[in-house]
């Protein structure tokens, strides 16, 4: 193959030089002048210029006073030896359909070896065949177009990564030796005349590759005369250019290890935000005694930054059961520190036992706090046995779905208040039946949310799906999540969290029960208190130790009830398969608290005495302005 030299005088060259060359005549005139010399007209140029004689020792050259060489330097002395042999990047040219191979630089073969030219690539150079280069030599033969794979690692002396382009080229065929020739002086190289053309190709070249193709011949070389045979180093003019591929494989190791150790650093990164996400989550879920709950999370892909999805079911006291979901826009690290401060704070509010509004009103507060940059929302829903219904507020969160025991799905429609941090905002309860058979699903928006599709319509395909989903929570989870498309590369967090109520029947149903005394107030209350939970405690079969326990714990809440509360009230009696319940509810909104009584004090000890002998006690306002004061007797093991 013959690479040309080319000429570094480019179109416009010479009329650029001829301007620089009168711009630093007119800054020479004074002096001109002065010594009686005549300028020279613009654009003149001296007889030895002219002949492309040297300028004498110590004259300037045009553009000398611009900072720039007298002369432009050509590229004619180089050869594609001198070129492709010092680029410091793999080159391989190869002809033909069974690419043999034409040239090798000397990185190609400092890496894998020298090879024989005219030697099938398939053969000889089976590292292409590893790289998998030789089908995308083949097409690129083929269209005509060039191809390029990248980051392929490269195995030989030199191991590393490289960027492979194959790009068509054409070639014209080596020359074929014509008839003897009459002995005659010596052949003269040929060199460029005056009359050559700027960037014609020298047509000396390689003599053991074929001649480039394509370029137009040297004005100063006619072609043969007929019945001559061609000069030397010229092609005949009937044979057609041969078809090739220039394969050129550019270093890129260092980029690539410098990806690759970013991409770790992301791994890492990640791995320690999710580390940190699954470690604010709750570890095992609290199990209520009337309510099966089961929860899951899945991080977003690969690609994807953890977000600040969370969950939580916190046990309330008194039967009562807590349920809350959440999500902290953005993502990574920052969005799980945030999430965990959340829940945190959603578990020292819930145990004062408020209403659901008047917990995100507190929670409201303290977002903004937190961080006013972050929006966050979230559903607190509590479970009440005794009245069979959810109630629950919202901040800017996706409405929870119920299914009634017959199949019929239900969004909890109340009205819903903005997202966590604004701060102005005054956050009101719903309630949704929740009753025996019942079940419930609160999600986070990566469980519904496309970027095709409005976040309703995947609200409505979720409704499909719980409608006809059955088994245990865990099992339905599990099945939400596969039924909506959520894989691993799921680019968003994802948390659901299922419960239900379950409609007991046979041996379970004799486990849970419930009993209810009016107390109109007077000296006859207390009696008829005592005589109550006597009676209801024998006949649930509980130990002697117990009912004796029970009975104390109902007088003393009643007395105080009596003392310290108006009408109406009532005592009520719960059982499950795991405690015993005993609340007493009246019409005044002052809860009680517990304190150090004197000796000589002869009130102040019932509270305290309801504290010592139970499992745990507490007090919560009712919504019908009063209050409700608990205690809990945890039942022997079998």
């Amino acid at each position: 193959m013959n690479f040309t030299r080319w000429s570094a005088r480019l179109p416009r060259t010479q009329r650029r030089t001829a301007a620089r060359a009168d711009r630093a005549a007119r800054r020479h005139q004074p002096a001109a002048a002065a010594a009686g010399s005549v300028p020279a007209a613009r654009g003149e140029r001296s007889d030895a210029a002219d002949r492309g004689e040297p300028p004498p020792p110590g004259a300037a050259g045009p553009g000398a006073e611009d900072g720039l060489p007298a002369a432009v330097p050509t590229l004619d002395g180089l050869s594609v030896h001198d070129v492709l042999g010092q680029v410091p990047a793999l080159v391989a040219v190869v002809y033909g359909p069974d690419h043999r191979i034409a040239y090798l630089n000397d990185s190609y073969t400092a890496i894998f070896g020298a090879r024989t030219p005219g030697s099938s690539a398939r053969q000889s150079l089976p590292e292409l065949r590893e790289l998998g280069l030789l089908p995308l030599m083949d097409q690129v033969l083929r269209s005509g177009r060039p191809r390029t794979v990248k980051s392929r690692r490269v195995s030989g002396a030199r191991q590393g990564y490289y960027t492979f382009t194959c790009s068509p080229i054409e070639m014209a065929p080596p020359v074929q030796p014509g008839p003897a020739a009459q002995p005659g002086p010596p052949a003269q190289p040929v060199q460029p005349g005056p009359a050559a053309q700027p960037g014609l190709p020298d047509p000396a070249g390689l003599p053991d590759m074929p001649a480039a193709a394509g370029l137009p011949a040297p004005p100063d070389l006619p072609p043969p005369a007929a019945g001559q045979p061609p000069a030397a180093g010229q092609p005949p003019a009937d044979e057609t250019p041969l078809r090739g591929v220039l394969v050129f494989g550019a270093d890129v190791t260092d980029q690539v290890e410098a990806a690759e150790r970013l991409r770790a650093s992301e791994r890492l990164q990640r791995q320690a935000a999710v580390t940190l996400q699954r470690s604010l989550l709750p570890q095992e879920l609290e199990q209520p005694d009337d309510l099966r709950v089961a929860a899951t999370y899945q991080p977003g892909g690969t690609d994807a930054a953890v977000g600040g999805d969370w969950y939580d079911v916190i046990t309330l006291g008194a039967g009562r059961t807590a349920l809350v979901i959440g999500d902290v826009m953005g993502r990574g690290v920052r969005a799980a520190a945030v999430m965990g401060q959340l829940r945190t704070a959603v578990r020292a509010y819930a145990r004062l036992d408020l209403p659901p509004h008047e917990v995100l009103q507190l929670l409201d507060g303290l977002a903004a706090e937190i961080d006013a940059s972050q929006i966050a929302t979230c559903v607190y829903a509590v479970h009440d046995p005794n009245e069979n219904r959810l109630v629950y507020a919202s901040a800017g969160h996706l409405p929870i779905l119920v299914r009634d025991q017959d199949g019929t799905v239900r969004r909890a429609a109340e009205p819903t208040g903005p997202p966590l941090g604004t701060g102005v905002w005054l956050h009101t309860s719903g309630s949704v039946p929740f009753g025996p058979g019942s079940s419930a699903v609160l999600y986070t928006d990566g469980l519904v949310e496309r970027r095709d599709k409005d976040i309703y319509e995947g609200v409505a395909a979720l409704e499909r799906v719980f409608s006809g989903a059955t088994g245990t929570p865990q099992v339905m989870c599990d099945r939400l999540i596969r039924a909506l498309g959520i894989t691993a590369e799921h680019d968003d967090d994802v948390a659901v969290l299922v419960l239900q109520h379950p409609a007991r029947t046979g041996h379970d149903a004799e486990l849970f029960h419930n009993a209810a005394l009016e107390l109109l107030g007077g000296v006859e209350a207390a009696p008829r208190a005592r005589a109550f939970a006597s009676g209801v405690l024998a006949s649930w079969r509980f130990p002697m130790e117990l009912r004796d326990l029970g009975v104390l714990a109902a007088s003393e809440l009643v007395a105080n009830s009596l003392q310290h509360g108006v009408p109406p009230m009532r005592l009520r009696l719960r059982r499950t398969d795991r405690r015993l319940i005993i609340e007493v509810t009246d019409g005044d909104e002052h809860l009680p608290r517990r304190r150090r009584a004197e000796p000589v004090d002869e009130a102040g000890r019932g509270i305290s005495i309801v504290a010592t002998i139970a499992s745990s006690w507490g007090s919560r306002r009712t919504p019908d302005g009063g209050k409700a004061v608990w205690c809990e007797f945890a039942l022997p093991a079998g």
